[in-house]
């Protein structure tokens, strides 16, 4: 590991006890929180993306002003559903954005998780997919966007105005966007194509696979497979790979109040979502010399160069950043970590 971010889910509601009563609370707080880990040195501010539900939906705007109010922290998306994108548009917006932050995102995409509404892309107008859960829609979209990205001609042009047999490309572009995509994979087969593709490696807390091995053992094979994939494919770089974890240092009476609990149930678990029987990863709630035994020992962690920390975000922004700066002075040196005054963080070489 070489650093850690925190990924947000942007929880709303106006229930007894949250911080973020409703969807402005949770964008202007999301934003505070970004500026407050980009000052304590924390790598990287990520949200996640759903839709039909009260959590953040439309990441553009909110990354481009997180990337303005900060300096040196990475913005990004863990994930983009890319049912519900033009492939088009979000190319423009991703350029944009690229471009706004001078490099500094890292825009996780994949088919989308399991959602509240039964194919909702299609009231956002994409049909046609032969899927009951619409990959083959992602995958299509996702293949287009890439291309677009890469300057592809993508629609042909007005021949009054542009000349004969011209094809044009999407503007505006950013030559470093192909660098900053990750694709969200929950199995090992989806983490080899990433590798193919050349892309970077955004993995979670959940597998949809269960083999009986331990679930940071399954998520390390996923890892492993995923780069010698891309060696194999004939890529040079140094890819890119984060994985999530729900991790909450005790160190003070209010982190035991909220999460002393937790560490008695920690163990993974296996069950069923979307169809497929899956493997959701354990929760981290001890006191920093026992966190820092036990992420030692987490092999997926270790192995990523990214660790994304799970955030309760409707216990509002001055606690969440305490539950960062815990980490960041308690567990993360000991694992490798690198504050982001040290510059971009760099996947390890292959």
């Amino acid at each position: 590991m070489k650093a850690f971010g925190f990924l947000s889910f942007g929880h709303y509601a106006p229930v007894p006890g949250s911080g973020t009563r409703t969807a402005a609370d949770m964008l202007h707080q999301t934003i505070d929180l970004a500026v407050g880990a980009d000052e304590i040195g924390v790598n990287g501010a990520y949200v996640r993306v759903h839709h039909f539900a009260r959590q953040a939906a439309s990441p553009m705007p909110l990354l481009a002003a997180m990337a303005a109010k900060t300096e040196r922290i990475e913005v990004g998306t863990g994930v983009i559903d890319m049912r519900y994108e033009n492939p088009l548009q979000f190319a423009e917006e991703a350029a944009a954005l690229d471009l706004i932050a001078r490099g500094r995102i890292a825009l996780g995409i994949s088919r989308g998780s399991p959602e509240t509404a039964l194919r909702g892309y299609e009231a956002f107008g994409y049909v046609g997919s032969e899927d009951p859960r619409g990959a083959d829609l992602a995958r299509d979209k996702f293949e287009l966007f890439l291309e677009a990205i890469d300057g592809a001609g993508v629609v042909q042009g007005d021949p009054q105005q542009v000349g004969e047999g011209r094809y044009l490309a999407i503007e505006p572009r950013s030559e470093t966007l192909r660098d900053h995509i990750w694709w969200g994979s929950g199995s090992r087969a989806t983490a080899e194509e990433t590798g193919r593709k050349g892309l970077n490696l955004m993995s979670s807390t959940l597998l949809t696979e269960a083999t009986g091995a331990q679930f940071h053992e399954l998520q390390r094979e996923q890892i492993d497979l995923y780069r010698a994939a891309y060696k194999a494919a004939g890529h040079t770089g140094t890819p890119r790979v984060s994985v999530s974890r729900s991790i909450f240092p005790l160190v003070s009476d209010m982190d035991r109040a909220y999460f002393g609990l937790r560490s008695a149930e920690n163990g993974d678990q296996v069950g069923i979502i979307d169809g497929f029987r899956s493997t959701f990863g354990k929760t981290y709630a001890a006191e920093p010399d026992v966190l820092i035994e036990q992420l030692l020992a987490d092999e997926a962690v270790m192995a990523a160069d990214t660790l994304m920390l799970t955030i309760p975000n409707q216990l509002g922004v001055a606690y969440c950043v305490h539950i960062l700066e815990s980490f960041a002075k308690h567990v993360a040196p000991a694992l490798g970590w690198k504050p982001n005054t040290d510059g971009p963080v760099e996947g390890y070489a292959i």
